[in-house]
């Protein structure tokens, strides 16, 4: 009797414990898709991340694509600017892949041997983007120089990113107005903020890498177009390119150097 008492009061002990837990006092099985879920989730999660780290990535963007908000940008109005400097497309930059859009990216992927789908898949981004860097007969030397280098070109309003002279990607960014110009010099980001606010302008400065006094590469909440406006001195970025930019430098040295004219 002592023996059976003590039996079921373990049994009651075990039982407690998996309630406590959060479990279930359900003696059915687990199934099996439950259990692979989790590291198949794992997995995809993963390959995005490394897709969004490697060269010269863009997710691919699509006819019917529009940038309605800071918070819903598909690069079509970068898309459509690159167009234009690889002398593909004449229409309005829009940011809105209509026809005119959808028949320039064809007329480049035919140029270039890409399948000509219509669509800026990744890898048509990947040829769009190299072909479309700007001014690099008047790049610093820096830029290519060892390590990680992010080169800001006021008068293009463009961001180079080089790793040890290789070209990894390039984003549309925008500088600070006439009031309070981003500095040009060579520097070195000293300080990191993935969730920063600005404590003068109670602004959100997402992904904020700053590289010289207040001023940082960060995500802008007011920026739809990087050629309209201006910051308030830092290097403005949509929020998903400064999302990248963020996941391939945040855990290494960064060298900054601005330079060119401003506009």
């Amino acid at each position: 009797m002592l023996r059976l008492t003590a039996l079921a009061s373990s049994a009651g002990l075990v039982l407690a414990g998996v309630v406590a837990m959060g479990g279930t006092a359900s003696a059915a099985p687990v199934p099996t898709t439950a259990v692979a879920a989790a590291p198949a989730a794992a997995d995809s999660a993963r390959a995005a991340a490394a897709k969004t780290t490697s060269r010269l990535y863009r997710a691919p963007t699509r006819p019917g694509d529009r940038d309605t908000s800071v918070h819903s940008i598909k690069h079509v109005r970068e898309l459509q600017y690159r167009l234009r400097w690889a002398g593909v497309f004449k229409g309005s930059v829009s940011g809105t892949y209509g026809s005119q859009t959808k028949k320039a990216v064809k007329k480049f992927q035919k140029r270039h041997g890409l399948k000509r789908s219509g669509v800026a898949t990744s890898a048509t981004w990947r040829v769009l983007l190299a072909k479309t860097v700007r001014g690099k007969a008047k790049m610093p030397k820096r830029c290519k120089s060892s390590g990680w280098n992010a080169c800001y070109d006021r008068s293009r309003h463009q961001v180079v990113l080089y790793k040890s002279g290789t070209l990894w990607n390039t984003w549309l960014v925008r500088g600070g107005a006439a009031s309070a110009k981003t500095r040009t010099g060579k520097f070195s980001v000293f300080f990191r903020s993935k969730n920063h606010v600005s404590s003068i302008y109670e602004a959100k400065m997402p992904y904020a890498q700053f590289f010289s006094g207040g001023q940082a590469l960060h995500a802008s909440y007011l920026m739809m177009d990087p050629f309209v406006g201006h910051s308030h001195g830092c290097v403005n970025f949509y929020i998903p390119d400064a999302k990248q930019l963020w996941a391939i430098t945040a855990s290494k040295p960064l060298k900054v150097t601005v330079y060119g004219a401003w506009d």
